[in-house]
Formats: structure tokens, C-alpha cells, sequence
């Protein structure tokens, strides 16, 4: 068979590419774990929020110990409270913009040895603090409370603001969270964006726009060809979200349809007014079946290409020569073998020139 057409090459090589980009896209991104996971990460600028990562986010506050759980030996609390059971969790400030604020810090060093530790602020409210002294030697078996201040500054917008104190021996630290509420008018704003569905896990981010700490709360649901095919009311989510901070969150699909269209629709909402709404669509397609479909199809379209060629080929056929003869064809006008030709039937006739007799008839006279 002849090498097929350059146009035909091109529009087999076409429709093989695109029928590869169409597997490459119907085919599953890997799915993330089951449970549903956070990660903090700031926000875009916002006018409430500081430069600094709140408290209980972010990795710093991953890798080290709260108040209360430090590392064997010496505790960092807020003072006050006595037992364990009556300690404080956080410090607590309330104020207006402008105003110092007081509270103290507790360093219990139960060991037989001194302990020195240092003490710095941390996020937008540890950048307010103050110490007493920002280095504090406690003697064995021995509690030390810090005076600490925190100055709240005269242009801060009143809400919620987080930050933490932060102790620290040389080998671990302790951090103690700090919240301060300003004085003044308060916005609660909360939004969800970057929905996306990826296998039976569904992604979002929540960004906290307003000035307010926020705990938020979720309702999912999700809605295919023929109903609805998850429909989750809503429940708190197991975080507090500090004013400008944005959380990036997964939500566990384990029964995903494998084949329909689906519209995923998230609703977010937390005390004080603050909700939002976003959704997210998908196609849901089974790999295998589309594989093997696709090949097929692809050979449909090979073999169909090949036919067409044939076919164009034999009502089109092969182009001839010029001047050659079909085998076994007499040249134009010869004659069949024993015929009489016509130079056979003329009379032969021998023509010779003419020798003018004038001169040759009058040499002879004279002679």
C-alpha cells in the first residue's frame, strides 16, 4: 500500500494529540487523607490584621509547648489562679486604643538546679509587650512572676488582636497565648474562596475579613444529575480564627460519585452576622472505561482514515508516464504484419537533376 498523504498524517497526528489531552484531563488527581486538615498561611493585607502569625497558628506554634505543658522541670503560665485546675489559659486584656494595660507572667522552676530563661513577645498583640526584664534567672524548686505591659497602640481598629509571650531556656520554649480585645465599634467578616473538588476530597479556604475573632462554622452540600448526593448541616469547625488570618481546609468525600456531574456548595457562618456562600463543579468520569473507549475510538478513526485513502487511490489511479505505450501496443500509425504498404502500391520514380544543354549544344557546333 502507498505511504499515506502528508494531509492525512496531519490529521491523524491532530486528532491523536487531542484525544490524549482528553484522557490527561479526565484523569483522578491523587486524593488527600481522609481527615480534614488546616494550614495557616496570611491573608492579603487587611486594615485589622498584623504582620505577625496568631496565636495557635502557624509552624512555630506547632513545635512548641502551650502554657502549662512545658518541658520537664519549669512551667510559663499566666500568674495567678494557684492550682492547675484555676489556671488561666491565656492572658486576657481588655482596652481602648492608647491605653497600657497589666498583667504578670509565672516561671515555676521545679528542679534542683537555676533556670534562666528569656522572655519576648510574639504576633501582632506579643509586639505591644513589654517586660519587667526581659531575662529572668528563677532559683531551684522556686516560682518568679513577671510584671509585663502591654500597650495597645492609639491607631490599633477596635476588635480582636492575638499574639503570644514566649519563654525561653536555651534548649525549649514555652509559649502563652495572648488575646486583647480593643474598645470600639467590632466587624465580623468572614468569607470562603478556592473551592475545589478533587477526587472525594473537597478544598476551601477561610479568610477572616473583619476585626473580630471569628469561630466559624461549615454546611456542605452536593448536588448531581439525578439529586442530591451529600448533604452535611452545619457544625463548628475545630478553630479560632484571628482577624486578617486565612486557613486552608479539606473536607472528606469518601462515597464521590464515579460517574455524574456534580455542584459542590459550601456555607460558612460565625457570631456576629458573618457568613458567606461558594460552590465548586466537577465531572466524575470512571478512568478505565474511558481509557479503553478512547483507543477505541482511535483505531475507528485509523481505520477510517486508511479506507478513505484506499478508496481515493483506486477511483483516482496511478498516473502513467509521458509517452509511455500500454505493453503490446502498436506505435500511431503502423501496419499489421504482411499488409501492403503504400509506398509499395506507387510507382518508383527516379528523379534526377536537370544539366542545361545550351552550352554542351553549341561546343559542339564549333567543333
Amino acid at each position: 500500500m502507498s505511504p499515506p498523504t502528508p494531509r492525512l498524517r496531519r490529521a491523524l497526528l491532530v486528532l491523536t494529540t487531542a484525544l490524549a489531552a482528553l484522557l490527561c484531563a479526565l484523569a483522578p488527581l491523587p486524593a488527600a487523607a481522609d481527615g480534614p486538615a488546616d494550614t495557616a498561611r496570611a491573608a492579603d493585607p487587611d486594615p485589622a490584621a498584623g504582620d505577625g502569625p496568631a496565636a495557635g497558628e502557624g509552624p512555630a506554634a506547632d513545635s512548641a509547648p502551650t502554657a502549662g505543658d512545658g518541658p520537664a522541670g519549669w512551667t510559663a503560665r499566666p500568674a495567678g489562679g494557684g492550682a492547675d485546675r484555676d489556671a488561666r489559659p491565656y492572658v486576657y486584656l481588655e482596652g481602648t486604643p492608647g491605653t497600657a494595660l497589666q498583667d504578670r507572667l509565672a516561671v515555676t522552676n521545679s528542679g534542683r538546679a537555676p533556670l534562666t530563661v528569656r522572655l519576648r513577645g510574639d504576633g501582632r498583640a506579643g509586639a505591644w509587650i513589654g517586660f519587667a526584664a526581659d531575662t529572668v534567672t528563677v532559683p531551684a524548686r522556686t516560682r518568679a512572676e513577671v510584671p509585663l505591659a502591654l500597650t495597645v497602640p492609639p491607631d490599633a481598629v477596635p476588635g480582636d488582636a492575638s499574639g503570644e509571650v514566649v519563654a525561653d531556656d536555651g534548649d525549649e520554649e514555652i509559649r502563652v497565648p495572648v488575646r486583647v480585645r480593643i474598645g470600639g465599634p467590632t466587624l465580623a467578616a468572614l468569607t470562603v474562596e478556592d473551592v475545589e473538588i478533587s477526587g472525594d476530597t473537597i478544598r476551601y479556604a477561610l479568610v477572616n475579613r473583619g476585626n473580630a475573632m471569628l469561630e466559624p462554622r461549615l454546611a456542605v452540600r452536593a448536588d448531581g444529575m439525578f439529586g442530591t448526593l451529600l448533604d452535611r448541616p452545619e457544625r463548628p469547625l475545630p478553630l479560632e480564627l484571628a482577624p486578617g488570618r486565612r486557613v486552608e481546609r479539606t473536607e472528606p468525600w469518601p462515597d464521590a460519585p464515579a460517574l455524574d456531574a456534580v455542584t459542590v456548595r459550601l456555607r460558612v457562618t460565625a457570631p456576629g452576622g458573618a457568613r458567606d456562600e461558594a460552590e465548586a463543579s466537577a465531572t466524575y468520569l470512571p478512568v478505565a472505561p474511558a481509557v479503553g473507549g478512547g483507543l477505541l475510538v482511535l483505531g475507528g478513526l485509523a481505520l477510517l482514515g486508511s479506507g478513505a485513502y484506499r478508496r481515493r487511490r483506486a477511483r483516482r489511479g496511478d498516473p502513467e508516464p509521458p509517452g509511455a505505450e500500454p505493453p503490446g501496443a502498436e506505435p500511431p500509425g503502423a501496419e499489421p504484419p504482411g499488409a501492403e504498404s503504400a509506398d509499395d502500391r506507387q510507382p518508383t520514380t527516379e528523379t534526377r537533376p536537370l544539366v542545361k544543354a545550351g552550352p554542351l549544344v553549341k561546343a559542339g557546333a564549333e567543333s
